[in-house]
């Protein structure tokens, strides 16, 4: 069979995007096939750590990602009483030489799918290809795909095959066909957006709350057009439960089912139900990972973002982690070649690195603060935070966090580019 492409890229979601304009950059051929039968902008707000800004900015999308989000100036923790927990300077306001972006999921989507079609062709995602079979054998890769009506499309071949297909990934599922059940945190989350006015700096990135009363994150993903006009506001509503909703990124939520826990959450700072009552569309999801896999890679396929490393949003991470995947995966094949070496060094990077991320967004992620707020005051009013804990206590789990992510600011401005 002829070889169709070099790269074989399963899903075009933020890191089947990333991967095929980092291996353009690279001078490597590759070609993306997504499931459904049109890209449509789905999802709600995500977080742009510097790690990932910096790996955009190496890609020229900076102007365009100002364009579609926001700079996220700083991070700060409440408790569900409104008090103030921690603040701290994000991004350029931190002194990272890259900015944090909060940007609507679809949004950054489709910068990426632009910048894709003007740099590699609009004929390089072809859509309504849903992957049902793959082999391999010492030369290439094989992968068989059907439309949305089950109806075979042409095979094709490729020398390395990459799954970026997400949390149902038909390449992981291809490499362990028997894998244990999503891990339920015990929590469920309901998110939404909202046309809103600025609030605190009108670039604050808020956690307020715990999950046992209720936790909140709120931070605006869209700038007004006119100077006094209101932003586009993203919010997650998270609550611990015995039993997990449905895992369904499109499952639309219910008011009643979460609403009740923040109807007293009315702060000077912001007037919470009304935001949330305000909202055209709540999804809901369970907030769950899957155990860290040994190994993403056998022989020419490999895993990438979450088809490789679900985790928990705890960290504002998870998008990130992707971009990070695709850029060291496309660095190792430009220096390696279409080799299973590449893929090799690559899998033994990254699956340590995120492993870590995974595991600790389960027990010490950044919204671990609040959690030590809450507990020592057992959730009531304080009069100073000093007698509950001290600043450097909770510094340091902030700090920790980047660390473990990648994203501290003395080891981001050492690291070489990948490419």
């Amino acid at each position: 069979m002829k070889k169709n492409t070099d790269v074989v890229i399963v899903g075009a979601g933020i890191g089947g995007l990333v991967l095929a304009l980092s291996l353009h950059q690279a001078g490597i051929d590759c070609h993306i096939y997504e499931a459904v039968p049109e890209m449509k902008p789905l999802g709600v707000g995500i977080n742009l750590m510097p790690h990932a800004a910096r790996e955009l900015d190496e890609l020229g999308l900076l102007p365009e990602l100002d364009k579609a989000g926001v700079r996220t100036k700083e991070s700060v923790f409440y408790t569900q009483h409104g008090q103030l927990v921690f603040q701290e300077p994000a991004g350029l306001d931190a002194g990272y030489p890259w900015p944090q972006y909060s940007i609507h999921r679809g949004d950054l989507q489709n910068v990426l799918a632009a910048a894709v079609h003007d740099r590699l062709g609009k004929n390089k995602i072809s859509c309504d290809h849903k992957c049902v079979g793959i082999e391999q054998d010492s030369d290439g890769v094989t992968l068989s795909f059907v439309d949305a009506d089950g109806k075979p499309q042409e095979p094709v071949r490729g020398l390395i095959a990459v799954g970026c297909d997400g949390i149902h990934s038909a390449l992981r599922k291809h490499l362990y066909p028997v894998e244990g059940a999503p891990r339920y945190s015990g929590i469920n989350m309901w998110r939404g957006t909202t046309l809103w006015k600025p609030f605190l700096t009108g670039a604050s990135m808020v956690r307020a709350g715990w999950f046992s009363v209720g936790k909140m994150v709120i931070y605006p993903i869209k700038n007004p057009i006119e100077p006094d006009g209101a932003q586009l506001v993203n919010w997650v509503a998270e609550l611990a439960s015995p039993k997990p909703i449905q895992r369904d990124w499109t499952r639309l939520g219910r008011l009643e089912d979460f609403l009740p826990a923040f109807k007293d959450w009315k702060f000077d700072w912001l007037d919470v139900p009304s935001l949330i009552e305000s909202s055209d569309t709540i999804l809901e999801y369970p907030m769950v990972d899957q155990d860290p896999l040994p190994t993403w890679t056998k022989g020419r396929i490999t895993l990438l973002g979450d088809a490789a490393h679900p985790m928990v949003p705890r960290g504002s991470n998870g998008a990130g982690q992707a971009i990070v995947d695709a850029r060291f995966l496309a660095g190792e094949l430009k220096k390696t070649g279409l080799k299973e070496e590449a893929l090799k060094t690559y899998d033994r990077i990254r699956v340590e690195a995120t492993t870590q991320v995974v595991l600790t967004n389960r027990v010490n992620p950044p919204d671990a603060i609040l959690r030590e707020v809450f507990e020592r005051s057992k959730g009531k009013r304080f009069e100073r935070l000093e007698d509950v804990i001290a600043r450097s206590e909770l510094q340091a789990i902030a700090d920790n966090y980047r660390k473990v992510a990648g994203f501290d600011a003395a080891s981001l401005a050492r690291r070489s580019s990948f490419l």
